[in-house]
């Protein structure tokens, strides 16, 4: 009991801990989630910049200047630099990421300057072009960081999970011991209160068993008849053939009774070499029928060469004979009749 008791607080501490572990995990993973919402949007806006300025760097060479474009990409920059800005724009936490950023905010400055050189004296006297093809190659290194965290967050994310599935998968499996333990501990304790009603011997129920239903106070308002049995010339075969033989003649007589009174009625050992029936819903000419099938049982068992002869007293008593009576009052009855045959046929043998 006390193993058991031990068992069941380690199981409770466990199952503590791994519930604090998921909420923990839980919580982890929606502060990654909370990092990667936004990311994608990042990348996309980051790959625009790149393209987008290739296409200003053109525009410029062809004549064409395009205000709206350089404000546009200005603030673009600036939302994926410092959360700001029209375009909803997160501030990803990457130190990497933001490096490569802060380099190419830096250079965008610089060619700003460059385009402004283009348009006063002509692409063809700065270094606009080169300068593109730098920013572009740093630009895509913005983007592949801004990736590599994203895909890092991902990671994080599916490691969680996985953690977060073998933390649940343990939970369920302490939830299933602990029913099991549950419905073994219920089995054993109805097979202890089995043990506790049921006489080991026959099979049938015993003193307990018998007293539980003579207990009942209430008066029997059905017709109920109870028989008392007792078996005769125990104590002899036990002193010439053993208590081995005196088992078995017990044994013999409880499986010629319930052979012989119907399923639905009940009978028990009532201690050593007693026994008790009741029979439900019945009537004197039933009780007398039952009566004369276990003496035609009885006869043919002891017609076989090798069986320990069985002989028995019984008296019985209806309540239909006494409509205010108990169980008990009932059993009590039928004992006086079969103490009254008991000495007939101690009389006759």
């Amino acid at each position: 009991m006390q193993t058991n008791k031990k068992s069941k607080n380690i199981i409770g501490i466990i199952q503590s801990f791994l519930i604090l572990i998921l909420v923990v995990l839980i919580i982890f993973m929606m502060i990654q989630i909370s990092r990667l919402q936004g990311t994608a949007r990042v990348i996309n806006y980051a790959g625009l910049v790149r393209g987008a300025t290739q296409r200003e760097v053109k525009l410029e060479i062809t004549g064409y200047h395009n205000e709206e474009l350089i404000k546009y990409l200005d603030d673009i920059l600036l939302g994926l630099r410092y959360q700001d800005g029209h375009y909803d724009l997160v501030k990803l936490n990457d130190e990497e990421y933001q490096e490569k950023l802060q380099i190419q905010s830096d250079y965008w400055d610089k060619l700003k300057k460059e385009i402004e050189a283009a348009r006063n004296k002509g692409y063809e006297n700065t270094d606009i072009v080169n300068m593109s093809e730098i920013y572009f190659s740093m630009a895509d290194e913005t983007v592949s960081s801004a990736e590599s965290y994203s895909e890092k967050i991902a990671v994080k994310i599916r490691t969680i999970e996985l953690l977060s599935a073998l933390d649940m998968l343990s939970l369920v499996i302490l939830v299933i011991m602990q029913t099991l333990r549950a419905m073994q501990m219920a089995m054993q304790n109805r097979l202890l209160e089995q043990k506790a009603f049921i006489d080991a011997h026959t099979g049938l129920p015993n003193k307990n068993a018998c007293n539980e239903l003579l207990n009942k106070k209430d008066i029997i308002t059905d017709s109920t008849a109870c028989i008392m049995f007792d078996l005769n010339n125990l104590k002899t075969v036990n002193d010439t053939m053993g208590h081995s033989a005196g088992d078995q003649l017990i044994i013999n007589f409880a499986k010629l009774l319930r052979s012989v009174i119907p399923e639905k009625d009940f009978v028990g050992r009532y201690g050593g070499d007693e026994f008790i029936a009741v029979i439900y819903h019945t009537s004197e000419a039933k009780i007398k029928e039952i009566l004369k099938s276990l003496n035609r049982e009885k006869d043919r068992l002891n017609s076989y060469e090798n069986q320990i002869p069985i002989d028995y007293a019984c008296g019985w008593a209806l309540s239909s004979d006494d409509m205010s009576c108990t169980m008990q009052m009932l059993l009590d009855t039928a004992d006086a009749y079969m103490y009254k045959n008991k000495q007939i046929c101690k009389k006759y043998n």
